[in-house]
Protein backbone atom coordinates (compact mmCIF):
# COMPACT_ATOMS: atom_id res chain seq x y z
CA UNK A 1 0.00 0.00 0.00
CA UNK A 2 1.47 3.34 -1.05
CA UNK A 3 2.23 5.82 1.69
CA UNK A 4 0.23 9.06 1.43
CA UNK A 5 2.10 12.05 0.17
CA UNK A 6 3.28 14.43 2.89
CA UNK A 7 3.44 18.20 2.66
CA UNK A 8 6.77 19.61 1.55
CA UNK A 9 8.31 22.51 3.48
CA UNK A 10 7.40 24.80 0.61
CA UNK A 11 3.78 23.61 0.58
CA UNK A 12 3.49 24.02 4.34
CA UNK A 13 5.02 27.50 4.19
CA UNK A 14 2.58 28.51 1.45
CA UNK A 15 -0.30 27.04 3.45
CA UNK A 16 0.66 29.02 6.56
CA UNK A 17 0.72 32.22 4.52
CA UNK A 18 -2.99 31.70 3.89
CA UNK A 19 -3.65 32.31 7.61
CA UNK A 20 -2.85 35.95 8.41
CA UNK A 21 -3.20 35.57 12.18
CA UNK A 22 -0.26 33.15 12.28
CA UNK A 23 2.14 35.88 11.18
CA UNK A 24 1.95 37.77 14.48
CA UNK A 25 4.02 37.67 17.65
CA UNK A 26 2.66 37.12 21.15
CA UNK A 27 4.70 38.32 24.12
CA UNK A 28 7.56 39.01 21.76
CA UNK A 29 7.60 35.45 20.42
CA UNK A 30 6.22 33.99 17.17
CA UNK A 31 2.70 32.76 17.74
CA UNK A 32 2.47 28.98 18.08
CA UNK A 33 -1.25 28.24 17.94
CA UNK A 34 -2.01 24.80 19.41
CA UNK A 35 -5.62 25.32 20.49
CA UNK A 36 -7.29 24.08 17.33
CA UNK A 37 -9.73 21.77 19.11
CA UNK A 38 -11.29 24.91 20.62
CA UNK A 39 -11.38 26.79 17.31
CA UNK A 40 -9.36 26.88 14.12
CA UNK A 41 -7.84 29.92 12.50
CA UNK A 42 -9.35 31.36 9.31
CA UNK A 43 -7.74 31.43 5.86
CA UNK A 44 -7.73 34.45 3.59
CA UNK A 45 -10.28 32.74 1.33
CA UNK A 46 -12.87 32.75 4.14
CA UNK A 47 -12.05 36.26 5.32
CA UNK A 48 -12.27 37.64 1.77
CA UNK A 49 -15.52 35.78 1.07
CA UNK A 50 -17.13 37.27 4.17
CA UNK A 51 -15.85 40.69 3.19
CA UNK A 52 -17.26 40.33 -0.32
CA UNK A 53 -20.67 39.29 0.99
CA UNK A 54 -20.95 42.36 3.19
CA UNK A 55 -19.54 44.68 0.54
CA UNK A 56 -21.61 43.43 -2.40
CA UNK A 57 -24.44 41.05 -1.52
CA UNK A 58 -25.73 41.83 1.97
CA UNK A 59 -29.51 41.31 2.04
CA UNK A 60 -32.10 39.11 3.67
CA UNK A 61 -32.85 35.83 1.94
CA UNK A 62 -35.93 34.00 0.56
CA UNK A 63 -38.24 36.98 0.95
CA UNK A 64 -37.07 39.50 -1.61
CA UNK A 65 -37.39 39.80 -5.38
CA UNK A 66 -34.65 42.40 -5.71
CA UNK A 67 -31.20 41.53 -7.02
CA UNK A 68 -29.32 41.63 -3.72
CA UNK A 69 -31.82 39.35 -2.01
CA UNK A 70 -31.76 36.88 -4.86
CA UNK A 71 -27.97 36.81 -4.92
CA UNK A 72 -27.81 36.29 -1.16
CA UNK A 73 -30.45 33.55 -1.39
CA UNK A 74 -28.58 31.79 -4.18
CA UNK A 75 -25.32 31.92 -2.23
CA UNK A 76 -26.97 30.71 0.97
CA UNK A 77 -28.62 27.74 -0.72
CA UNK A 78 -25.44 26.97 -2.67
CA UNK A 79 -23.67 26.84 0.69
CA UNK A 80 -26.21 24.31 1.91
CA UNK A 81 -25.55 22.20 -1.20
CA UNK A 82 -21.78 22.49 -0.61
CA UNK A 83 -22.12 21.20 2.95
CA UNK A 84 -24.35 18.35 1.79
CA UNK A 85 -21.81 17.29 -0.82
CA UNK A 86 -18.93 17.60 1.67
CA UNK A 87 -20.44 15.12 4.13
CA UNK A 88 -22.04 12.83 1.56
CA UNK A 89 -25.68 13.72 2.25
CA UNK A 90 -28.21 12.59 -0.34
CA UNK A 91 -29.99 15.94 -0.54
CA UNK A 92 -29.29 19.56 0.47
CA UNK A 93 -32.64 19.41 2.27
CA UNK A 94 -30.95 17.22 4.87
CA UNK A 95 -28.76 20.14 5.99
CA UNK A 96 -30.04 22.54 8.65
CA UNK A 97 -27.95 25.59 9.48
CA UNK A 98 -27.71 26.36 13.20
CA UNK A 99 -25.49 28.49 15.46
CA UNK A 100 -23.23 25.51 16.12
CA UNK A 101 -23.13 21.89 17.21
CA UNK A 102 -24.50 22.83 20.63
CA UNK A 103 -27.65 24.30 19.12
CA UNK A 104 -27.90 21.36 16.71
CA UNK A 105 -28.05 18.88 19.60
CA UNK A 106 -30.47 21.08 21.52
CA UNK A 107 -32.66 21.27 18.41
CA UNK A 108 -32.87 17.48 18.17
CA UNK A 109 -33.45 17.08 21.91
CA UNK A 110 -36.16 19.73 22.07
CA UNK A 111 -37.94 18.46 18.98
CA UNK A 112 -37.90 14.83 20.10
CA UNK A 113 -39.24 15.89 23.50
CA UNK A 114 -42.37 17.08 21.64
CA UNK A 115 -42.77 13.91 19.63
CA UNK A 116 -40.76 10.73 20.20
CA UNK A 117 -39.31 10.82 23.72
CA UNK A 118 -41.53 10.27 26.74
CA UNK A 119 -41.15 9.92 30.49
CA UNK A 120 -39.15 6.80 31.31
CA UNK A 121 -37.40 6.62 27.93
CA UNK A 122 -33.61 6.32 28.01
CA UNK A 123 -30.98 8.26 26.05
CA UNK A 124 -27.58 6.58 25.96
CA UNK A 125 -24.38 8.68 25.87
CA UNK A 126 -20.77 8.00 26.86
CA UNK A 127 -18.53 9.21 29.67
CA UNK A 128 -16.36 11.08 27.17
CA UNK A 129 -19.06 13.44 25.89
CA UNK A 130 -18.73 17.20 25.67
CA UNK A 131 -21.18 18.98 27.95
CA UNK A 132 -23.13 19.92 24.82
CA UNK A 133 -24.08 16.25 24.48
CA UNK A 134 -24.97 15.83 28.14
CA UNK A 135 -26.77 18.95 29.37
CA UNK A 136 -29.52 19.00 26.69
CA UNK A 137 -30.54 15.48 27.70
CA UNK A 138 -30.42 16.41 31.39
CA UNK A 139 -32.78 19.28 30.61
CA UNK A 140 -35.17 16.74 29.08
CA UNK A 141 -34.76 14.54 32.14
CA UNK A 142 -35.87 17.44 34.31
CA UNK A 143 -38.61 18.56 31.90
CA UNK A 144 -40.28 15.34 30.77
CA UNK A 145 -38.70 12.60 32.88
CA UNK A 146 -36.40 10.75 30.48
CA UNK A 147 -33.46 8.77 31.84
CA UNK A 148 -29.82 9.24 30.92
CA UNK A 149 -27.53 6.20 30.77
CA UNK A 150 -23.78 6.25 30.15
CA UNK A 151 -21.22 3.98 28.54
CA UNK A 152 -17.99 3.56 30.50
CA UNK A 153 -14.59 4.82 29.44
CA UNK A 154 -11.53 2.70 30.28
CA UNK A 155 -8.59 3.87 32.38
CA UNK A 156 -6.70 4.45 29.12
CA UNK A 157 -9.42 6.82 27.91
CA UNK A 158 -10.97 4.50 25.34
CA UNK A 159 -14.65 3.71 25.01
CA UNK A 160 -15.59 0.38 26.58
CA UNK A 161 -17.22 -1.21 23.54
CA UNK A 162 -18.43 -4.23 25.49
CA UNK A 163 -20.24 -1.92 27.90
CA UNK A 164 -21.79 -0.12 24.91
CA UNK A 165 -23.29 -3.36 23.60
CA UNK A 166 -24.45 -4.37 27.08
CA UNK A 167 -26.14 -1.00 27.59
CA UNK A 168 -27.96 -1.32 24.26
CA UNK A 169 -29.50 -4.51 25.59
CA UNK A 170 -29.97 -3.67 29.26
CA UNK A 171 -31.06 -0.02 28.99
CA UNK A 172 -33.05 -0.38 25.76
CA UNK A 173 -32.47 3.28 24.86
CA UNK A 174 -34.74 5.19 22.51
CA UNK A 175 -31.74 7.19 21.27
CA UNK A 176 -27.95 6.85 21.24
CA UNK A 177 -25.84 10.03 21.05
CA UNK A 178 -22.05 9.93 21.11
CA UNK A 179 -18.91 11.74 20.05
CA UNK A 180 -16.91 10.65 17.00
CA UNK A 181 -13.60 12.01 18.33
CA UNK A 182 -13.03 13.03 21.95
CA UNK A 183 -12.27 16.74 22.18
CA UNK A 184 -10.28 16.13 25.39
CA UNK A 185 -8.27 13.05 24.49
CA UNK A 186 -8.39 12.80 20.69
CA UNK A 187 -9.61 9.19 20.86
CA UNK A 188 -11.43 8.14 17.68
CA UNK A 189 -14.50 6.03 18.37
CA UNK A 190 -15.48 3.24 15.92
CA UNK A 191 -18.56 5.17 14.84
CA UNK A 192 -19.71 2.98 11.97
CA UNK A 193 -19.51 -0.16 14.10
CA UNK A 194 -21.38 1.40 17.02
CA UNK A 195 -24.07 2.91 14.80
CA UNK A 196 -24.62 -0.45 13.11
CA UNK A 197 -25.00 -2.16 16.49
CA UNK A 198 -27.57 0.42 17.60
CA UNK A 199 -29.49 0.10 14.34
CA UNK A 200 -29.64 -3.68 14.79
CA UNK A 201 -31.69 -2.92 17.90
CA UNK A 202 -33.80 -0.37 16.04
CA UNK A 203 -32.23 2.59 17.85
CA UNK A 204 -31.47 5.87 16.02
CA UNK A 205 -28.08 7.53 16.50
CA UNK A 206 -26.83 11.11 16.72
CA UNK A 207 -23.11 11.59 16.04
CA UNK A 208 -21.09 14.59 17.29
CA UNK A 209 -18.52 15.11 14.52
CA UNK A 210 -17.03 18.41 15.69
CA UNK A 211 -13.54 16.97 16.13
CA UNK A 212 -13.55 14.51 13.23
CA UNK A 213 -14.71 16.61 10.27
CA UNK A 214 -11.74 19.04 10.41
CA UNK A 215 -9.25 16.19 10.24
CA UNK A 216 -10.54 13.41 7.99
CA UNK A 217 -13.42 12.76 5.57
CA UNK A 218 -16.77 11.95 7.16
CA UNK A 219 -19.52 10.43 5.00
CA UNK A 220 -22.98 10.29 6.56
CA UNK A 221 -24.22 7.64 4.16
CA UNK A 222 -21.27 5.37 4.85
CA UNK A 223 -21.69 5.85 8.60
CA UNK A 224 -25.50 5.61 8.29
CA UNK A 225 -26.00 7.97 11.23
CA UNK A 226 -29.48 9.40 11.66
CA UNK A 227 -28.23 12.83 12.72
CA UNK A 228 -24.78 14.40 12.62
CA UNK A 229 -23.68 17.73 14.06
CA UNK A 230 -20.62 19.94 13.72
CA UNK A 231 -19.52 23.57 14.13
CA UNK A 232 -18.10 25.68 11.32
CA UNK A 233 -15.55 27.51 13.45
CA UNK A 234 -13.55 24.33 14.02
CA UNK A 235 -13.42 23.78 10.25
CA UNK A 236 -11.71 27.07 9.30
CA UNK A 237 -15.12 28.73 9.00
CA UNK A 238 -16.75 31.62 10.87
CA UNK A 239 -18.06 31.47 14.41
CA UNK A 240 -21.80 31.27 14.97
CA UNK A 241 -22.54 28.81 12.16
CA UNK A 242 -23.14 25.11 12.62
CA UNK A 243 -24.75 22.18 10.89
CA UNK A 244 -27.36 19.63 11.73
CA UNK A 245 -27.56 16.79 9.22
CA UNK A 246 -30.59 14.53 9.48
CA UNK A 247 -32.08 11.88 7.26
CA UNK A 248 -34.83 13.60 5.35
CA UNK A 249 -37.73 11.46 6.54
CA UNK A 250 -36.61 11.87 10.13
CA UNK A 251 -36.28 15.65 9.87
CA UNK A 252 -39.71 15.96 8.29
CA UNK A 253 -41.22 13.90 11.13
CA UNK A 254 -39.79 16.26 13.78
CA UNK A 255 -41.78 19.28 15.02
CA UNK A 256 -40.14 22.71 14.86
CA UNK A 257 -37.61 23.81 17.45
CA UNK A 258 -38.46 27.53 17.23
CA UNK A 259 -41.22 29.55 15.63
CA UNK A 260 -40.98 32.65 13.50
CA UNK A 261 -40.66 33.91 9.98
CA UNK A 262 -39.50 31.84 7.00
CA UNK A 263 -40.30 28.45 8.55
CA UNK A 264 -44.01 28.58 7.74
CA UNK A 265 -46.26 27.91 4.77
CA UNK A 266 -49.12 29.92 6.24
CA UNK A 267 -50.14 31.58 9.50
CA UNK A 268 -53.53 32.50 10.93
CA UNK A 269 -54.63 32.99 14.51
CA UNK A 270 -56.28 29.59 14.28
CA UNK A 271 -53.49 27.56 12.73
CA UNK A 272 -49.94 27.61 11.41
CA UNK A 273 -48.72 25.26 8.69
CA UNK A 274 -44.98 24.61 8.77
CA UNK A 275 -42.63 24.09 5.87
CA UNK A 276 -40.74 20.84 5.45
CA UNK A 277 -37.13 20.51 6.54
CA UNK A 278 -34.77 22.24 6.47
CA UNK A 279 -36.75 25.49 6.47
CA UNK A 280 -38.96 24.46 9.39
CA UNK A 281 -35.89 24.51 11.62
CA UNK A 282 -34.51 27.86 10.46
CA UNK A 283 -36.86 30.41 12.00
CA UNK A 284 -36.01 34.05 11.46
CA UNK A 285 -33.05 35.54 9.64
CA UNK A 286 -30.22 32.96 9.68
CA UNK A 287 -26.49 33.59 9.82
CA UNK A 288 -26.30 34.14 6.07
CA UNK A 289 -22.70 35.31 6.03
CA UNK A 290 -21.71 32.42 8.31
CA UNK A 291 -23.16 29.83 5.94
CA UNK A 292 -21.42 31.43 2.97
CA UNK A 293 -18.17 31.59 4.93
CA UNK A 294 -18.50 27.93 5.88
CA UNK A 295 -18.88 26.99 2.22
CA UNK A 296 -15.72 28.99 1.47
CA UNK A 297 -13.89 27.09 4.22
CA UNK A 298 -14.98 23.77 2.72
CA UNK A 299 -13.87 24.88 -0.73
CA UNK A 300 -10.51 25.88 0.75
CA UNK A 301 -10.10 22.47 2.37
CA UNK A 302 -11.24 20.61 -0.75
CA UNK A 303 -8.67 22.47 -2.85
CA UNK A 304 -5.89 20.54 -1.08
CA UNK A 305 -4.83 16.92 -0.84
CA UNK A 306 -6.63 15.76 2.29
CA UNK A 307 -4.58 12.58 2.52
CA UNK A 308 -1.42 14.67 2.62
CA UNK A 309 -2.95 16.94 5.26
CA UNK A 310 -3.93 13.95 7.39
CA UNK A 311 -0.44 12.46 7.02
CA UNK A 312 1.01 15.80 8.15
CA UNK A 313 -1.24 15.98 11.21
CA UNK A 314 -0.42 12.36 12.08
CA UNK A 315 3.27 13.17 11.92
CA UNK A 316 2.74 16.16 14.23
CA UNK A 317 0.88 14.01 16.77
CA UNK A 318 3.55 11.31 16.65
CA UNK A 319 6.30 13.87 17.15
CA UNK A 320 4.45 15.52 20.02
CA UNK A 321 3.81 12.18 21.69
CA UNK A 322 7.46 11.18 21.49
CA UNK A 323 8.59 14.61 22.63
CA UNK A 324 6.26 14.82 25.61
CA UNK A 325 7.31 11.35 26.72
CA UNK A 326 10.83 12.73 27.27
CA UNK A 327 9.68 15.43 29.73
CA UNK A 328 10.24 14.28 33.35
CA UNK A 329 7.09 14.15 35.45
CA UNK A 330 4.75 14.53 32.47
CA UNK A 331 1.98 12.00 31.84
CA UNK A 332 -0.03 11.80 28.63
CA UNK A 333 -3.75 11.21 29.23
CA UNK A 334 -5.42 8.98 26.67
CA UNK A 335 -3.28 6.10 25.48
CA UNK A 336 -5.26 4.92 22.48
CA UNK A 337 -3.37 4.12 19.29
CA UNK A 338 -6.31 5.48 17.29
CA UNK A 339 -6.28 9.24 17.85
CA UNK A 340 -6.82 12.48 16.00
CA UNK A 341 -4.40 15.36 16.51
CA UNK A 342 -5.16 16.12 20.16
CA UNK A 343 -2.83 15.37 23.06
CA UNK A 344 -3.77 15.91 26.71
CA UNK A 345 -1.27 15.76 29.54
CA UNK A 346 -0.62 16.57 33.17
CA UNK A 347 2.62 17.48 34.92
CA UNK A 348 3.52 16.43 38.45
CA UNK A 349 5.22 19.74 39.11
CA UNK A 350 2.61 22.20 37.80
CA UNK A 351 -1.15 22.70 37.55
CA UNK A 352 -2.53 22.69 33.98
CA UNK A 353 -3.46 26.39 34.25
CA UNK A 354 0.10 27.26 35.28
CA UNK A 355 1.43 25.23 32.37
CA UNK A 356 -0.81 27.12 29.95
CA UNK A 357 0.17 30.50 31.44
CA UNK A 358 3.89 29.78 31.18
CA UNK A 359 3.47 28.57 27.61
CA UNK A 360 1.52 31.72 26.72
CA UNK A 361 4.46 33.79 27.94
CA UNK A 362 6.49 31.97 25.30
CA UNK A 363 3.88 32.67 22.60
CA UNK A 364 2.42 29.15 22.67
CA UNK A 365 -1.37 28.86 22.87
CA UNK A 366 -2.83 25.69 24.37
CA UNK A 367 -5.97 24.94 26.39
CA UNK A 368 -6.14 24.00 30.07
CA UNK A 369 -8.99 22.83 32.28
CA UNK A 370 -11.71 20.23 31.93
CA UNK A 371 -12.42 21.09 28.26
CA UNK A 372 -16.19 20.94 28.84
CA UNK A 373 -15.84 17.25 29.74
CA UNK A 374 -16.10 17.30 33.52
CA UNK A 375 -17.63 13.80 33.78
CA UNK A 376 -14.65 12.41 31.85
CA UNK A 377 -12.19 14.21 34.12
CA UNK A 378 -14.02 12.84 37.17
CA UNK A 379 -13.86 9.34 35.65
CA UNK A 380 -10.10 9.70 35.13
CA UNK A 381 -9.56 11.23 38.58
CA UNK A 382 -8.23 14.53 37.24
CA UNK A 383 -9.14 18.19 37.91
CA UNK A 384 -8.26 18.90 34.29
CA UNK A 385 -5.46 18.60 31.77
CA UNK A 386 -3.29 20.72 29.54
CA UNK A 387 -4.24 20.09 25.91
CA UNK A 388 -2.34 20.76 22.70
CA UNK A 389 -4.30 20.29 19.50
CA UNK A 390 -2.87 20.47 16.00
CA UNK A 391 -4.11 21.55 12.61
CA UNK A 392 -2.92 21.52 9.04
CA UNK A 393 -0.86 24.70 9.44
CA UNK A 394 1.20 23.60 12.45
CA UNK A 395 4.86 22.58 12.05
CA UNK A 396 7.36 20.20 13.56
CA UNK A 397 9.34 23.23 14.71
CA UNK A 398 6.30 24.30 16.73
CA UNK A 399 6.13 20.85 18.30
CA UNK A 400 9.80 21.18 19.25
CA UNK A 401 9.11 24.61 20.76
CA UNK A 402 6.29 23.12 22.86
CA UNK A 403 8.51 20.33 24.18
CA UNK A 404 11.38 22.71 24.95
CA UNK A 405 9.12 25.01 26.94
CA UNK A 406 7.60 22.10 28.85
CA UNK A 407 11.10 21.00 29.88
CA UNK A 408 11.77 24.55 31.13
CA UNK A 409 8.47 24.55 33.05
CA UNK A 410 9.33 21.25 34.68
CA UNK A 411 12.71 22.54 35.78
CA UNK A 412 11.21 25.79 37.09
CA UNK A 413 8.56 24.13 39.24
CA UNK A 414 10.76 21.24 40.30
Amino acid sequence: MAMPKELTKQELSALREQFPILQQEVNGKPLVYLDNAATSQKPKAVIERLKRYYLEDNANIHRGVHALSQRATDDYEASRAKVASFIGAKDPGEIVFTRGATESINLVASSLAQSTLQAGDTVLVTEMEHHANIVPWQLLRDRIGIKLATVRVSDSGELDEEDFYLKLESEKPKLVSFVHVSNSLGVINPAKKLISAAHCEGIPVLLDACQSIPHFPVDVQELDCDWLVFSGHKLFGPTGIGVLYGKKDILNSMPPYQGGGDMIESVSFEKTVYKNAPERFEAGTPHIAGAIGLAAAIEFLESMDREALLAHETRLLEAATKGLQTVPGLRIIGESDNKASVISFVMDAAHPHDVASFLDAAGIAIRSGHHCTQPLMIRLGLPGTARASFSIYNTLDEVDALVEELVRIQKFFA
